[in-house]
């Protein structure tokens, strides 16, 4: 049985326009191409696509995932590989909302004081971060953009970097209360606090204003981004989205 570009993309949720470029670049062609020009996938097209969805879970960029697809791998060996790291991952996640959770209640707990009072052991404020995990995919996306953040993250003291850390959770929790009292994503108090978002990307690279709703729409696509989010409140990946574009149109383009 054969299935459509349209089918295979209804079916995993992955986009015509990526399938066309998995294509183009050798990661996933399609079993065959009509005359018509149309693209036609398999059965085990199907398993492959699944394979480099799991390994893009797994933070592997396109590069590695076809050499490791292009190798002769059994593929129910590689299978219980990814299930083993994705239990892994499921554990670190399950870290990481603790974690979040636990300053959520700090935060709560200490409002009116001030912010150094708000949190009893700092180091917690990390727990289940792995803030090395992305480099490797943003510098092959994004390499402008990785220099220019490279170089702004080496010259941050661990101070800085620990305030930094600090600031971009309260931010969240802000949307977060936002988000759950309905607050519309135009209202200018949602934007003020998406504008000082900007202005903390900033610090490492400048967007333009597609670079910012490209940015807000990753936190939604990318399962890892949409996870930190969303173990804060459930939906808050797409609040942040949809007010990040609205800044977007209105400020910087």
């Amino acid at each position: 049985m054969a299935w459509s570009i349209a089918e295979v993309a209804r079916m995993s949720g992955v986009t015509s326009r990526t399938l066309r470029h998995y294509d183009e670049i050798g990661l996933l062609p399609p079993a065959s191409i009509g005359g018509n020009g149309h693209r036609h996938y398999e059965e085990a097209d199907l398993l492959r696509l699944q394979q480099i969805l799991l390994m893009r879970e797994l933070g592997l960029g396109l590069r590695e995932i076809r050499a490791v697809l292009n190798s002769d791998v059994d593929q129910v060996a590689a299978l219980r590989g990814h299930y083993r790291r994705l239990l892994a991952e499921r554990d670190r996640l399950q870290t990481l909302a603790r974690t979040v959770a636990r300053t959520i209640a700090e935060l709560e707990e200490g409002r009116g004081n001030s912010d150094m009072a708000r949190i009893n052991r700092p180091e917690n404020l990390f727990e289940g971060f792995e803030p090395g995990r992305h480099e490797a995919e943003a510098r092959e996306r994004w390499p402008e953009q990785w220099e220019s953040s490279r170089r702004a993250t080496e010259g941050m003291t661990a101070e800085e970097m620990e305030r930094w850390q600090r600031e971009v959770t309260a931010q969240m929790i802000r949307m977060a209360e936002f988000m759950v009292a309905g607050t519309p994503v135009a209202d200018p108090a949602v934007q003020a606090e998406v504008d000082a978002h900007y202005q903390g990307v900033c610090r490492f690279w400048t967007p333009c204003a597609a670079a910012y709703k490209g940015l807000g729409q990753t936190y939604l696509d990318d399962p890892r981004f949409r996870g930190n989010f969303d173990a804060i409140a459930e939906g808050l990946a797409g609040y942040q989205r949809d007010a990040m574009a609205v800044y977007a149109d209105t400020r910087l383009s």
